[in-house]
Order: C-alpha cells, then sequence, then structure tokens
C-alpha cells in the first residue's frame, strides 16, 4: 500500500496566495463595484445586484461537474482554466458598456469562481493529502480569510487612483500572471481517482448515488446550507445592525473591517490548539458559537447599560466561530461521509448552497422594520443555526457508529 504523500507546505502558500487573490479581486470587489457601475450605466440597484446574484447561481451550477472533474485527477486544468477565465472576464468588466454585457461578465466570473474558490481548493488538499487534510484546509484559510481586509481597501485606492475600469484591469492582470501561472505550476502530478474495482472496503465500493441519499450526507448538507445562509446574511447587514445597537460609528467601520482578522484569529487558535481537541467534539462545539454571538446580539436591546459589551461579544463569538466554521464546512463530508469522492460530494451542494447565498441577505432586510429592526430577522437566524448544529450532530452519530 503506497503511504500518502506528507503535508507540502510549498503548495499550500502558493494555493493560500491564490485564493487571497481570487476571494479578493472578484467576491469582495462587488460592493465597490456596485455603485460607479450603477452611475454609469443607469442601472438601479436592483438590478445591478442581480448581477452577483447570477454570479452566485452560476458557481453553484457548476460546482458538480467541477466536482467530477477534479475528482477524476483534472484539477490542475479546472484551476487554471479557471483563473483564466477570471482574468478575461475582469478585462471585460472594465469595457462594458450595457446591462447584458455586465450580466454576461458576472455569469463567467460565477463559472471562474466555481472553478478556483475554496470549494474546489479543499477538495485539491483533500486528495493530495488525505491523512492531513484539515491541516492543510485550515493552513490555506489563513490568506484566505485577509481577503477583504487586503482587497476593498485595495480596489478603493486603484478606484480613486486609475478610475473603475482601469482597477478591474489590474485586478485581471493578478489572476492572469498570477493565479493562473500557480495553478499551473503547483498543480502537477495530479493524484489518480481510485478505480471502484480495487476498493476493498464495502463502503468504498459504493457509488456517487449511494452517499448523496445517505442520511449523513444529507444531514451535513442541511448543516452546510442552513449555516451558509446565516453567516452570508450577516456581513451584508453588518453596518445597520451594529449602527442600531449603540455603536459610535468609527466603531462600526473598524470592527467591520475587522471582523477578517477575527475570523483568521480564530484560524489560528484552531490550528495551534487542535490537538489538544477531540476532532468530533471539535467539530460539535464550533457551529454553536453562530447561534451564541445571535443570542448575544439579541439580548443587546434588553440590557441598556452593557449594550456595547453585548454587541462586542457578538462580534467576537461570530467572528471567531465563523472563522473556523469554514475549515468544519470543508472537512466534514470526507470525514463523517467519504473522502474519495469529496470534490463530487461538495459539489452535489452548489445549487442549494448558490440559492441559500442568494436568498438569506435578501429575506434578513425583508424582515426588518422601523419598530423592530433587525429582531425578527435574528430570531429566524438563531433558528436556522440551531436547527443546522442539530443536524450535523445527528450525522456525526450516524457516522461514527457505522462499521
Amino acid at each position: 500500500m503506497t503511504t500518502p504523500p506528507a503535508l507540502n507546505l510549498r503548495l499550500i502558500g502558493w494555493l493560500s496566495v491564490a485564493q487571497l487573490i481570487s476571494w479578493g479581486s472578484i467576491f469582495y470587489t462587488f460592493a465597490l463595484l456596485m455603485a460607479p457601475v450603477e452611475r454609469e450605466l443607469g442601472l438601479s440597484r436592483a438590478q445591478s445586484s442581480l448581477a452577483f446574484s447570477l454570479a452566485l447561481l452560476v458557481e453553484g451550477l457548476l460546482a458538480y461537474p467541477v466536482g467530477r472533474w477534479i475528482d477524476r485527477g483534472h484539477e490542475r486544468v479546472v484551476m487554471t482554466s479557471g483563473s483564466l477565465l477570471a482574468g478575461v472576464c475582469l478585462l471585460l468588466q472594465g469595457n462594458v458598456t450595457g446591462i447584458v454585457g455586465f450580466y454576461a461578465v458576472w455569469a463567467g466570473l460565477g463559472a471562474a469562481m466555481a472553478a478556483i474558490l475554496y470549494a474546489p481548493a479543499f477538495a485539491v488538499v483533500t486528495r493530495r493529502f488525505p491523512n492531513d487534510f484539515r491541516r492543510a484546509i485550515i493552513l490555506m484559510t489563513f490568506l484566505g480569510g485577509l481577503a477583504s481586509t487586503v482587497f476593498i481597501p485595495l480596489t478603493a485606492w486603484l478606484m480613486a487612483l486609475w478610475g473603475w475600469r482601469q482597477a478591474f484591469i489590474a485586478l485581471a492582470a493578478l489572476q492572469l500572471l498570477v493565479c493562473a501561472p500557480l495553478h499551473w505550476l503547483t498543480l502537477r502530478g495530479a493524484p489518480r481517482p481510485v478505480p471502484r474495482r480495487l476498493a476493498a472496503a464495502p463502503l468504498a465500493r459504493q457509488g456517487v448515488s449511494d452517499f448523496i441519499f445517505s442520511a449523513p450526507f444529507l444531514l451535513i448538507g442541511l448543516f452546510v446550507v442552513l449555516l451558509m445562509a446565516v453567516t452570508v446574511a450577516l456581513p451584508a447587514h453588518m453596518v445597520s445592525l451594529l449602527r442600531e445597537n449603540g455603536l459610535r460609528e468609527v466603531w462600526v467601520i473598524t470592527i467591520t473591517a475587522g471582523i477578517g482578522v477575527i475570523q483568521v484569529l480564530g484560524r489560528l487558535l484552531l490550528y495551534f490548539f487542535e490537538h489538544h481537541l477531540d476532532l468530533h467534539r471539535a467539530n460539535r462545539l464550533i457551529p454553536c458559537l453562530i447561534p451564541l454571538g445571535l443570542l448575544a446580539l439579541l439580548a443587546a436591546p434588553l440590557s441598556a447599560p452593557w449594550q456595547v459589551g453585548a454587541v462586542l461579544l457578538f462580534v467576537l463569538l461570530y467572528g471567531l466561530g465563523n472563522g473556523m466554521l469554514t475549515i468544519v464546512k470543508g472537512t466534514v463530508i470526507a470525514q463523517y461521509v467519504n473522502r474519495d469522492h469529496v470534490a463530487t460530494l461538495n459539489g452535489a451542494l452548489g445549487l442549494p448552497l448558490a440559492l441559500a447565498r442568494a436568498a438569506a441577505p435578501v429575506l434578513l432586510g425583508l424582515l426588518w422594520t422601523a419598530q423592530a429592526g433587525y429582531r425578527h430577522g435574528l430570531w429566524l437566524l438563531l433558528a436556522l443555526s440551531v436547527v443546522g448544529v442539530a443536524a450535523l450532530m445527528l450525522a456525526q452519530q450516524l457516522a461514527l457508529r457505522r462499521p
């Protein structure tokens, strides 16, 4: 039996650089792009926002085929092509003149995101380092977690210096000249897929469809989709949430920008202390930080003397929890369902995840009222997070009882 390769820190480091650039140049720049595009193309806020929802939908639709290609050993071509596509679309973004072109560019960027963001990268390191994939994923997310902290001010500076069109041409250059070569050079020698006829264990002989319809996968899918909805809904409304809970404007901006740093702090804590924790207990406890943070925020208006403290507690719990939750979501399918088909199984969640990501911020906004603020929406998010955590715990029990 061939011994799995040891963790390659150089490969992890270069993939992390590509993740930082990819998240920063695509996902986090849209908020800065909306206002100038609306002015220049004459779009409404609803029309401009639809472009990002379209990107998320395309990403979700392509997640499954991308996962299948990675499981078949084509990770190098998939991620390199994704970076090239991202670069071309960002170049075209700098030259759009109408709404059709704007939507077409963001549909293309959605396809690129399916090939280059966390889901494919996590699948790559899981296949390459089956005995140490969790640690590899933690290391990779250190830089990825700082994407907003680095690229929001960088892109804003470039837009102020050159204008938004030229700024996106510069971001395109990063994809074409840095990310694409990194993926092509570092992802040589992909592991071959495990032939079904050589699998010895009865569980390994199961096809992908058997795993997709298994109780552990369905429960983990429920956990991932619900927690994704919660953690995507909150950032879009974070500034308003903090303002209506009594924080000064300087603290609102500072805390919002600093959440990325808190997320990375959570991953650092997990990296250094996870060997002192039982893996399955850590997987249960980490997601609990999200509902605990929501409870702190809901309690804030009820305790006026401690209101600011309660809000800061929410930010700390949410930031730490969301940072470590990325690791849990990225590893639970390999740990409790199947490791050989992890990219395909993650891809099967692509469409429901895309729908949750697109709908959750809108739903939280619709539930806001002038009288109650975000309280109705926060109670809903709390309920969803509790159901999600319960689903993960049940999936754990079923998987660990499995022979």
